[in-house]
């Protein structure tokens, strides 16, 4: 293979296939394909939900992170062709490639739940962001200060599917958001939050001492949990679940689907060996077993050297990109390839507009403290150093005070 103008093709745009595209330089020609414009730094979708960062801040431009070394273009991936080296798009001409990084990310698992897909939204995007907030406003516009206790909590009940990290940082921003509007507003009664999990606890891939101040929060916020309990049906207006055999069904405002992931369309159609949930099996290099010019990260791969928490997280997907860009720049020198051992960075948990837990150093702490030292861990994380410089300034000259959910008419 090439040492110069080698043609690297890399699929996705989060956090996997942008830091992967940052990391390689200028040797080669490099092609980024993602559906949307922009890069999100998902962990902070939740303060984009509440208002305490802007979008700016968290979804800058694609062409405002790479510079002219890096193409980018904005489609869709149909279909890729193994045996010809081909990726086909949706709207734009075939592209050949001599390395392929496969960086797709994931897409929301509503695990054939009747009516979930058609009622349920999805956050893992800005659009899912701005509709959540916008339901919730509407949902409080709708209610006149003087109806009665009962039918308020009925018409504000908010329901979140699945109580891993995100569903546990979305239920106690929204339960802390609504609380605050019921103030602002004078409405009798309080909001409803609940969150559904099948499991038997809260963040089940978190430690016991972070568990304890997610737990505490939780409580604080006053978000109703239902652990051992499954989803039956997501209808327009009412949720069905069933605990210990019996079924319940209850008026929502909105639910949301926080409960897992699956791999891309793309890739379940790949010829490829993978795990029993589809998942592509990588080496320790992050090659493709049977594919030395196809590299895999993030949510569709499976990558046995890494902390089990790490599975499914944004840092193990930032952490595998400098691997990645590494070992292309080694297989096209014609190098030996580098293996990593993938170590947790560290966890930092949003619990509200206050407060939130961090675990560092093997030492966990939670509070105000918590939520500030996560604006710090995540200033650190942002893609460029120009962006990190841009953001902090905002984050430390304007504040990160949460954004009221106002009436409609009042919002800005």
């Amino acid at each position: 293979m090439q040492k110069k103008n080698s043609r690297v093709v890399i699929l996705g745009g989060g956090f996997g296939g942008l830091f992967t595209a940052l990391d390689l330089g200028d040797d080669h020609e490099v092609t980024l394909v993602s559906d949307a414009d922009h890069f999100l730094f998902t962990p902070m979708l939740y303060e984009y939900l509440s208002g305490e960062v802007e979008a700016w801040h968290i979804a800058p431009t694609y062409k405002e992170l790479l510079d002219e070394s890096v193409k980018l273009i904005c489609d869709e991936v149909v279909e890729i062709d193994l045996a010809t080296r081909t990726v086909k798009l949706k709207t734009r001409e075939d592209l050949k490639y001599d390395v392929l990084v496969l960086a797709f990310g994931g897409v929301t698992n509503f695990a054939g739940v009747p009516g979930a897909a058609d009622h349920a939204i999805p956050f893992r995007k800005i659009a899912h962001a701005d509709k959540l907030r916008q339901r919730m406003v509407a949902a409080l516009d709708r209610v006149p200060p003087d109806l009665p206790p009962q039918d308020t909590q009925r018409a504000l009940t908010f329901a979140i599917v699945g109580a891993g990290a995100s569903g546990v940082e979305l239920s106690t921003k929204m339960a802390d958001l609504l609380r605050d509007a019921f103030k602002r507003r004078s409405l009798t009664g309080e909001p409803r939050v609940l969150v559904i999990e099948m499991g038997d606890r809260v963040v089940p891939g978190m430690g016991s001492d972070i568990r304890e101040f997610v737990e505490d929060a939780l409580r604080q916020s006053r978000v109703e949990v239902h652990t051992l309990t499954r989803v039956v049906r997501v209808n327009e207006k009412t949720l069905v679940f069933e605990h210990n055999g019996a079924q319940t069904e209850v008026d929502t405002a909105a639910v949301v689907w926080a409960a897992g992931v699956r791999v891309s369309p793309v890739i379940e159609k790949l010829q490829l060996e993978k795990t029993s949930n589809g998942l592509l099996q990588v080496k320790p290099t992050l090659q493709l077993s049977s594919h030395d010019d196809i590299f895999a990260l993030g949510d569709i791969a499976f990558f046995k050297d890494a902390t089990p928490t790490l599975a499914g997280t944004a840092q193990l997907a930032l952490q595998e990109a400098g691997l990645v860009a590494r070992n292309i720049k080694a297989l096209l020198a014609g190098d030996p390839l580098h293996t990593k051992h993938f170590e947790e960075l560290g966890e930092a948990v949003s619990l509200g507009t206050e407060r939130a837990a961090v675990l560092a150093g093997g030492k966990a702490f939670g509070g105000p403290l918590a939520r500030q030292a996560r604006f710090a861990l995540y200033t650190a994380r942002l893609p460029t150093w120009q962006h990190r410089l841009r953001v902090g300034a905002s984050w430390f000259f304007d504040g990160t005070a949460p954004r009221s959910l106002l009436p409609l008419g009042l919002q800005r």
